[in-house]
């Protein structure tokens, strides 16, 4: 049995904002048929500390980063937690990034180099009775950790996981004293990125092994055009340097067991998930197929583009309903369309994007660069068919619909390259050319609901490749 910790700024069901949430949170159920005990260390936010069931302290400190502090071990969820409940750090009613000013915390850079040196001390067997094998490090919030284990000279290897390198965890170079980095590591080849101090980048170069979380966006991130200023870091790695495609939570997404909707296992049971969301959004019966975005509403998620395109689906019967927050100017532009075809909402609803998923005929993701990318996964598990950019891993999961794939019959999508609005507006046409010869549509639908989105291969990837690290290390 191999001892793993997972350390995450949030795990679903407890905490999310995104897919990262997702994949903490499934991983060690995943991970357990492969023979992984998992354990998932969090900053004690009240949504967790609230859900944390027979906890217990195992270790205290009077003054992390200005404040006391309590390492919290329980479950919460079916999961096993070890919680930092440091209510200086982490006890805010606002989000757990951004203050109610809409931008970062000011302390976001002590926040999370608490959690990296709590990992430290669980490998170092100062806290509790439990010690892992090797510490599972995401994006970074957790990009430290692999620095902390380096500088105190542990020997239990790490890997680093990027769910998107847009987000580096950038602090000023004044701040290195105070977060316990060395002078001699403020230098190019280790933590300096452009005159500041970056926490991914720690991590990028200390880990043992840095996976992403697909085949493309490994290779993408080595290129100047996604790799983010760190593609030159990330080629010096190459070797170290694994594309893990993410899955889903079967037991949380799966049409036929889904208590937010009618449940369905064929194409054809969606037509009532479709109708009632129809009258919930207050759109009418249409001709063409019902688009749906469920999505942050950002540049990289290329909504932009669908802003540009739609009259090319709305001129063919075609319907968009729109579930996201994010960028202002975006929320703005979606909320002032009008026209009868069109419902928007405004927010997160995470009941109200399981009804969306099951009651759309396609999916839409146009994103500019897209790591892996988690709803045309849960659209194929769906029978929705998603559109999306070849980009990242939405290329390693869409087979899209070509003269070849369709002749075979394996279509289970489409995709449009370049990202841009014209190309966008000609892949929708194509979705309405195909949604009009209901036997081409079913079969894509079909081939759709019968592709393996689990996370069966993934576990085994991680499994063997911790396996690997920590054979290494003995």
């Amino acid at each position: 049995m191999t001892r793993v910790l997972s350390v995450t700024s949030e795990c679903a069901p407890l905490v999310k904002t995104g897919g990262l949430a997702d994949v903490a949170g499934a991983l060690p159920g995943a991970l357990a048929g492969e023979g992984v005990e998992m354990r998932t260390l969090l900053p004690g936010y009240p949504a967790v500390l609230g859900a944390l069931k027979d906890g217990q302290a195992i270790g205290a400190s009077e003054d992390l980063f200005g404040g006391p502090a309590r390492l919290i071990a329980g479950r919460a969820e079916g999961l096993d937690l070890l919680v930092l409940d440091a209510p200086h750090l982490y006890d805010r009613a606002q989000g757990i990034y951004l203050g109610p000013d809409g931008k970062d915390w000011p302390d976001n850079p002590e926040r999370f180099a608490a959690l990296c040196q709590c990992a430290a001390q669980l490998a170092a067997g100062r806290l509790g009775d439990w010690r892992p094998d090797l510490v599972h490090c995401h994006d970074w919030q957790a990009g430290l950790a692999p620095y902390y284990l380096r500088r105190d000279g542990l020997r239990t290897p790490s890997v680093l996981t990027i769910h998107n390198i847009a987000f580096q965890g950038l602090a000023p170079m004044a701040r290195a004293d105070d977060l316990g980095i060395a002078a001699s590591d403020l230098t190019a080849d280790k933590l300096e990125y452009w005159g500041q101090i970056s926490a991914l980048k720690a991590g990028l170069v200390h880990a043992d092994h840095l996976t992403t979380v697909s085949p493309t966006y490994a290779r993408d991130l080595m290129t100047p055009e996604f790799g983010m200023g760190l593609d030159g870091v990330l080629r010096d790695r190459r070797d170290r340097l694994s594309g893990i495609l993410n899955g889903i939570d079967l037991s949380v997404w799966s049409p036929g067991t889904d208590p937010h909707i009618r449940p369905y296992t064929t194409p054809r049971g969606k037509a009532v998930n479709r109708s009632a969301l129809r009258a919930e959004l207050g759109l009418p019966e249409a001709s063409g197929p019902l688009c749906v975005v469920v999505s942050r509403l950002t540049g990289q998620k290329g909504l932009d583009l669908l802003l540009d395109a739609l009259p090319v689906l709305l001129g063919r019967g075609g319907q968009l309903a729109l579930l996201g927050s994010g960028d202002p100017a975006l929320e703005a532009g979606f909320a002032a369309i009008e026209h009868p075809d069109v419902a928007v909402r405004i927010g997160y609803d995470e009941a109200l994007s399981h009804r969306m998923i099951a009651g759309g005929d396609a999916v839409l993701v146009p994103s500019r660069f897209e790591p892996c990318g988690l709803t045309q996964l849960y659209g194929l598990r769906y029978g929705t068919v998603p559109l999306v950019a070849l980009t990242g891993g939405l290329a390693d999961t869409v087979i899209p619909a070509t003269p070849a794939t369709m002749a075979r019959q394996v279509a289970t999508g489409l995709q449009f390259h370049p990202v841009t609005a014209d190309a966008l507006a000609n892949a929708l046409a194509h979705l309405c050319d195909l949604f009009e010869h209901p036997k081409l549509w079913s079969k894509m639908q079909r081939n759709a609901m019968a592709h393996p989105v689990d996370w069966a291969p993934s576990a085994a990837a991680y499994a063997a490749l911790y396996e690997t690290l920590v054979a290494a290390a003995r």
